[in-house]
């Protein structure tokens, strides 16, 4: 009897979980969608029910579409969305509120307000930097702000966790609160160079080290599956991963010096460094890629919020577009972007973004909406080509060859563009899905379903290589051009030129 292994990604748009056989394929895929709830500017939450309700819907969907038995799934891994934070109760699992997501900037003030000396002493000991994403600053929050929480923690009845300890939970029936090295090397939590919590920053950010999740490497069996949750089976959940490293592991990218981009809700390049840890730089942070069979490989990794974000505000925000897939077409009508620049309102990242801080700039009488559509997928490679510098800065040696997943490289235009805004190849995958895909290596590497890592890396998959075409002269003179478009947008909102943030 044939078996297989599960590889699922719990993202901010919704759960995708892919099927997988010993030749690394992806014989069946399933998804389903979540909701995104803004409350407040600068907010971002979602229903951590819905979360667990659309990955456990999804899970049986790949199983009972090919109409397999359950016990012929070897081992479930698990990428999620990192930083979104949960909490929930210890007895009944009923989660305490909403799940606050990655891209919320409610704890913007704590961290621009803590002196810069703990904060780059923060970012050497954890390899995160002090920002709003990270999901030690949410967590926090809750306990300075949340009466409800306040107690929970106080009486010992509340558990913390990322998406793949709320995740690992419900499968397990409450069995296993967990996670692995690589989701809490983002939370400002872990001490980077030892793998355990750190005693100072829980100090510093005054959070209890009870409510925490234990910690396990990123390939290994945490339980078994509930038969309650999971057709009647109990099945290995035998890896967790965040979405970007699974990512690195599902493009195959497994030796230091190789690199991936990911275009999702926001952009994502990572490069992993081996078994050498480099503290943050430069915007950068330092995760680790993962923790297997005893060792640990790091990584450097530089993010943009905004990427397949852009393309949907042009589609609900402005009507510029009915449907993603109309981006491409639209933009290939013109010659070039007619002098926009299209800055979306997050484009350096970082602690002091701000939720309200983009523009169009260079609008003219010829503009049109291919116009725009052009400058915003050129506003993604640009933001690209950002992260590609400061991981330069940091590591001291740019990689050679940019690998690409996500929904956004199945764009030609923007990866022909990328290639050209960064001077190496692109190269795309036949399966752009590599989060979940990854997943499923670490699953079945935990269970000797596959014999090394470099046996899943072998089965990667060339589809389509783009070089550059641009002069170096031009390549230059695009880029600095955008840069001196973020630079106006910075000058604009900065607050001490006009007495207070200007809303664009």
């Amino acid at each position: 009897m044939s078996r297989y292994v599960i590889g699922l990604d719990q993202s901010t748009s919704g759960t995708t979980v892919v099927l997988v056989d010993r030749d690394g394929r992806v014989l069946a895929t399933a998804f389903e969608p979540v909701a995104r709830h803004t409350p407040r500017d600068g907010w971002v939450e979602q229903d951590a029910d819905e979360l667990w309700t659309a990955t456990r819907r999804a899970l049986h969907s790949v199983v009972l579409d090919l109409r397999l038995a359950p016990d012929d799934v070897e081992a479930i891994g698990i990428a999620n969305q990192r930083e979104t934070t949960v909490m929930w109760e210890r007895h009944t699992g009923r989660p305490v509120g909403r799940a606050i997501g990655w891209q919320d900037r409610r704890t913007r003030d704590f961290c621009t307000g803590m002196p810069q000396s703990k904060r780059l002493e923060l970012a050497d000991r954890t390899g995160m930097n002090v920002v709003p994403n990270a999901a030690g600053t949410k967590l926090q929050w809750l306990l300075t702000h949340d009466r409800q929480v306040q107690s929970g923690v106080a009486s010992g009845r509340l558990l913390f966790g990322t998406v793949d300890s709320w995740l690992v939970w419900n499968l397990s029936g409450g069995s296993a609160h967990i996670t692995d090295h690589s989701n809490a090397s983002v939370t400002l939590l872990q001490d980077a160079r030892s793998l355990a919590w750190s005693p100072e920053a829980l100090d510093l950010l005054r959070i209890p080290r009870a409510v925490l999740p234990d910690l396990r490497s990123s390939c290994e069996v945490y339980a078994l599956t509930s038969p309650e949750q999971f057709l009647g089976a109990c099945v290995p959940i035998s890896a967790c991963l965040g979405d970007q490293q699974a990512a690195l592991l599902g493009q195959g990218c497994i030796s230091p010096g190789m690199a991936k981009n990911t275009y999702g809700a926001g952009s994502f390049m990572v490069l992993n460094t081996g078994r050498r840890y480099l503290p943050p730089d430069h915007g950068t942070f330092s995760p680790v890629v993962w923790s297997m069979d005893s060792t640990v490989n790091y990584g450097i990794e530089a993010m943009r919020d905004e990427s397949g974000a852009v393309l949907r505000w042009l589609r609900d925000g402005l009507g510029v577009i009915g449907d993603l897939r109309e981006v491409e077409g639209l933009a290939r009508q013109v010659p070039d972007a007619g002098g926009l620049h299209f800055v979306p309102h997050s484009p350096l990242g970082g602690v002091d973004s701000d939720a309200r801080t983009g523009g169009l700039l260079g609008l003219g009488d010829r503009s049109t909406k291919a116009h725009v559509a052009r400058a915003a997928l050129e506003s993604i490679a640009f933001q690209t080509r950002d992260a590609f510098e400061m991981i330069n800065h940091t590591s001291g040696k740019a990689p050679e060859v940019l690998r690409v997943d996500g929904g956004g490289a199945r764009n030609d235009f923007l990866m022909q563009f990328q290639a050209d805004i960064l001077g190496i190849p692109v190269e795309r995958p036949y399966v752009t899905a590599t989060t979940p895909l990854g997943a499923a290596y670490a699953a079945g590497l935990a269970v000797g379903y596959w014999d090394s890592i470099e046996e899943t890396a072998s089965m990667w998959r060339l589809e389509h290589r783009f070089e550059p075409q641009l002069a170096d002269w031009r390549r230059d003179q695009l880029y600095a051009d955008w840069l001196d478009a973020v630079s106006s947008i910075s000058g604009f909102l900065d607050p001490s030129n006009s007495g207070q943030e200007s809303q664009l």
